[in-house]
């Protein structure tokens, strides 16, 4: 991979497996210093620790996204031990799926504490360091279900109502410089879709190759592709991108 981000700092949250471990690992190699923010600090070190061992630099870094004060002490850390605050990867996120009868309050409210208020919390403060430097990137995770599913009435919203922040805040920080987008992924290989297979009774090999059969490349996602994904919108080649939400899911959208 190029190192066309030699010389920023990113950070990513939830980045102790998965998708967002994905994605701190292509940023680094891209040349960028990465902060791996997860609610436990220990919890990164795996990641933290891959990327240094290839010759990167990282840090981990624990944070609770929804709540303010955590995510402003997290984001002067990372400013302070690796520099000014360029890219911005909001991709914590949690399910609690169940059809609507059934989901609790806390269901619902913890959902959208996390993707919403976490997205629009961290931004806030990335935002601060972004645009005095007139240049920034800042890229939100998105899904597919943005568009409706059956059993995430919570998760659905969440991930649409990150699309809508996504636009506006790209009309609000273009003229600085700083452009903002979505990656709604499709069937990612992840906790996530494993603990889906578990609430749907289903082995999850059956539902990797159910998903599979439905997608028109015929195979199911894995966090690289998003990461792929963030590491094209994080650089200078996506310079005139923004406001998007970029469906990276193989062709098959649930909706």
């Amino acid at each position: 991979m190029n190192q066309e981000l030699t010389g920023r700092v990113a950070v990513v949250t939830g980045a102790a497996r998965g998708i967002g471990a994905a994605i701190a690992e292509t940023l680094a190699s891209a040349g960028a210093s990465v902060a791996a923010v997860d609610l436990e600090e220990s919890s990164c070190a795996d990641t933290v620790e891959r990327i240094s061992s290839s010759g990167g630099r990282a840090l981990a870094v624990g944070a609770d996204v929804t709540d303010s004060e955590s995510v402003a002490s997290a984001f002067t850390r990372v400013s302070e031990e690796l520099g000014t605050i360029g890219v911005l990867v909001n991709n914590a996120g949690v399910t609690k799926d169940n059809m609507l009868f059934k989901m609790s309050e806390q269901d619902w409210d913890t959902v959208m504490g996390v993707h919403l208020r976490g997205a629009f919390l961290c931004s806030r403060e990335a935002q601060k360091q972004m645009v005095p430097e007139r240049w920034g990137r800042i890229v939100n995770l998105s899904s597919v279900s943005a568009l409706g599913n059956r059993g995430q009435a919570n998760y659905s919203t969440a991930k649409a109502g990150i699309q809508g922040f996504t636009r506006t805040l790209a009309i609000e920080l273009g003229p600085f410089g700083i452009t903002v987008n979505a990656i709604a992924p499709g069937f990612i290989v992840s906790d996530m879709t494993a603990a889906t297979a578990q609430r749907l009774g289903m082995d999850f090999e059956d539902l990797k190759e159910a998903a599979a059969g439905e997608t028109p490349v015929r195979r199911v996602g894995q966090p690289q592709d998003i990461a792929n994904t963030v590491a094209f919108l994080a650089g200078e080649s996506s310079s005139f991108v923004t406001g998007q939400t970029l469906y990276v899911d193989g062709g098959r959208k649930l909706g």
